[in-house]
């Protein structure tokens, strides 16, 4: 990391972000990381779409069973302008994918993959700027401070999984603004 960057795409960056929005928001650590990851996925699956990278979903064969309705979901759950999809485990909260609820320590994994030894800085970074607003606040603003924050990459299709320089002054100057 230099000073105050890390160069990094978006993905990780919009997990770790709603993952400690969720925690700011009342959700228990494993269940915040479950919410990012998934929110983070809507959003590649969106973008996605948009740029023509995955195509619609794909509906039943003719002839064959219809497709299960909805996501194995019980309930919803609204994290950074993403509804997401979630059940209750045996180990709590989980947001899911299709049926399955995604593993909490499967995300840790991936951030600190992704982050490597900047990962403790960023989430702290992260998590003053989340406690600087009051709840509601934070509820309506997340998505749009990520939007500021979020590294700089190229537009279009060009610009899929590239990285690009996350500036962690400026989440610290974002906070209550």
């Amino acid at each position: 990391m230099g000073e105050n960057t890390v160069t990094i795409n978006r993905a990780p960056v919009l997990t770790l972000w709603a993952s400690v929005v969720a925690e700011q928001l009342g959700y228990a650590h494993a269940t915040a990381l479950t919410l990012g990851k998934c929110v983070a996925g809507l959003n590649a699956q969106s973008k996605g779409r948009m740029l023509g990278i995955f195509g619609p979903p794909k509906g039943p064969e003719k002839g064959s069973p219809p497709k299960k309705v909805g996501l194995g979901e019980d309930f919803w759950i609204e994290i950074c302008k993403r509804g997401v999809p979630v059940k209750n485990t045996d180990d709590g909260i989980r947001a899911v994918v299709k049926d399955k609820p995604i593993d909490p320590a499967k995300v840790e994994t991936y951030l600190q993959s992704k982050f490597g030894n900047d990962l403790e800085v960023v989430r702290q970074a992260m998590t003053d700027l989340a406690t600087s607003f009051q709840r509601e606040d934070l509820e309506s603003r997340s998505y749009a401070l990520y939007e500021r924050f979020r590294p700089n990459i190229p537009p279009g299709q060009r610009g899929w999984g590239a990285k690009g320089d996350l500036d962690l002054k400026l989440i610290r100057s974002l906070g209550g603004d």
